[in-house]
């Protein structure tokens, strides 16, 4: 059996029926940028994300940078981000020539952690930008009570956990992306909601940050050829709107199968001694847009996988303070220790609604055998019974 780390064959064939009658209507109809569609599934997605406006844009990095450059940061502010995610959280806020400034994480969630962001928070800090890293919401309680005392914004990155919920002191459960002033998604192919090529969304309750949004995706421009602001071309495309409506529509029972594999590899590990399994937080519903081990042998584990035809990646091998781009920042190794251990150990093994069970067994058997674990296959179960 191989088993590739992501197969999205599945998923096209059940939305196939929906899908192709409505790109080959928007095909017929001709408005391929900011069209009918897009303004559909914006409306749709603020909806789903229980918020009142959401802004298309081509890409969850330009989510980031937009949100940023619609609440004027820019060079000689300083943006709060976790030193463990992906590198696009800390470009976002290069790119606006402000500086990132990174906060160790958990290491039971690998999210930010809200202890070490106060004492980072200088007098040039703007904002800060949780993760909500592999689908689970960071702990936004206390980070919303640390920027309200200092007067920060607070931007969600929920890149990875489109229908992931947090749980609010009073017990209400929100949307990852409603929780703060603005909400950033991205729809890489690969994502919980995933387009069929680059976009992304912007989700905020301002109409003032919304209009400004609008402005910035499409050149800065108030009418047809007025610009009246440094904008950018930003747009998502009017055909990954309708695959983007498509898909929403099953994201909910889609994060259910997710979860429901989740289950099983947690039933199937929880007694190998070698193995970290995820966490999830009481205060979060995860919906694993990774599911993330940690081992102490991850290299040998990942060849020995291989070999038994199971593809697994590493999310993410380098501190986001320990990359190339960031050394003139002067951070050092050593200096973010939870970080560091994690990005030592984490391995992800595929996860996704179309995995089958079976599947999910042959790598739980596999991982088992290769981690030192006591295995009893199925064949002797049934023998035993």
């Amino acid at each position: 059996m191989k088993l590739p780390i992501l197969d999205l064959s599945g998923q096209y064939k059940q939305i196939r029926p929906d899908l192709l009658p409505a790109l080959e209507e928007t095909m017929l109809r001709g408005d391929f940028i900011l069209g009918r569609e897009l303004a559909a599934f914006e409306q749709e997605f603020a909806r789903y994300c229980e918020r009142k406006f959401c802004v298309g844009v081509n890409s969850g990095t330009d989510a980031l940078f937009l949100a940023l450059k619609s609440l004027d940061i820019g060079p000689g502010d300083e943006v709060i981000v976790p030193a463990f995610t992906y590198i696009a959280t800390a470009l976002a806020v290069t790119y606006t020539g402000a500086r990132p400034v990174f906060v160790d994480v958990d290491e039971k969630t690998y999210n930010i952690d809200p202890a070490g962001i106060e004492k980072s928070i200088g007098r040039k800090t703007k904002a800060i930008i949780p993760v909500h890293l592999y689908g689970q919401p960071a702990d936004m309680e206390p980070i919303l009570k640390i920027a309200k005392k200092y007067m920060l914004k607070v931007i969600e990155d929920a890149a990875q956990a489109h229908g992931a919920k947090y749980k609010m002191p009073s017990g209400r459960w929100k949307m990852a992306g409603s929780i703060s002033d603005i909400g950033c998604f991205s729809f890489y192919p690969t994502k919980n909601l995933g387009a069929y090529g680059d976009g992304g969304a912007i989700v905020t309750d301002s109409e003032y940050l919304r209009k400004k949004l609008l402005m910035l995706r499409d050149y800065g421009r108030k009418s047809r050829y007025k610009h009246i602001a440094l904008g950018y071309n930003s747009r998502l495309d009017t055909l990954q709107a309708v695959i983007l409506r498509i898909k929403l529509k099953y994201l909910d029972k889609w994060n259910r199968l997710r979860r429901e594999r989740a289950g099983i590899y947690k039933r199937r590990l929880k007694h190998v001694a070698a193995i970290i399994l995820p966490k999830e937080a009481d205060y979060a519903r995860h919906v694993y847009h990774q599911y993330v081990l940690r081992v102490k042998n991850r290299d040998k584990l990942v060849k020995t996988l291989a070999k038994r035809g199971i593809a697994t990646l590493i999310h993410y091998p380098i501190p986001l303070p320990l990359q190339p781009i960031y050394k003139k920042l002067g951070y050092r190794s050593g200096g973010y220790p939870v970080a560091e251990k994690i990005a030592r150990e984490v391995i992800s093994l595929p996860i996704y609604p179309h995995l089958k069970r079976a599947q999910v067994d042959f790598i739980s058997d596999n991982l088992k055998m290769a981690a030192g674990g006591q295995v009893i296959l199925e064949k002797e179960r049934r023998n035993k019974k």
